[in-house]
């Protein structure tokens, strides 16, 4: 049985019919039952739709929440993500703007659990909009790495979780 055929029904009610879906009540648990099934690039191609919709908050406040409710794993490798794809010049005003100067090494040096943790969700908000402007495919990127952890995803809310569904149903009833 494919991955389609244990949730195509409950996709459908999530397939785009012009007017944006309102979130269901039980949005959270129908992402869970998809995020099982469901291919990762799948479920990529969903979270890049949501941080890319007009009707979510915008990437780099999506980003900071993410990383409040991440272990500390997990914001290392988001951040990383982040800093390799901001040029070493823009990393360096950055990073001096929040007041932390050579607080990641050198060029191309891995930030750490440790480091992770005492950054500010207000950093990674910027950090996330510098990296979104200067690297579009970012979004594809960190799309790819929470597909992984479907489970925090769920901290974006409804509506982000409503449009990550309705990408999915469209992108299997396009199939």
């Amino acid at each position: 049985m494919s991955w389609f055929d244990q949730v195509g029904n409950l996709l459908k009610q999530y397939a785009p019919s012009g007017a944006a879906p309102a979130p269901a009540p039980d949005v959270h648990a129908h992402f869970d039952q998809v995020a099982q099934a469901a291919p990762s690039n799948v479920i990529a191609d969903g979270l890049a739709a949501a941080f890319r919709s007009n009707q979510t908050p915008a990437f780099g406040q999506m980003l900071s929440t993410l990383f409040t409710n991440s272990n500390p794993d997990q914001k290392a490798g988001m951040l990383n993500q982040l800093v390799s794809s901001v040029n070493p010049a823009m990393l360096t005003q950055i990073l001096s703007a929040a007041g932390l100067a050579g607080a990641l090494g050198g060029p191309g040096a891995q930030i750490t659990p440790e480091q992770a943790q005492k950054l500010s969700p207000d950093f990674v908000q910027q950090l996330a909009t510098h990296a979104e402007k200067s690297n579009p495919s970012i979004i594809d990127s960190l799309s790819s790495f929470y597909a992984q952890h479907a489970g925090l995803v769920k901290t974006l809310g409804g509506a982000a979780l409503t449009i990550a569904l309705a990408k999915v149903a469209e992108r299997q009833r396009q199939a």
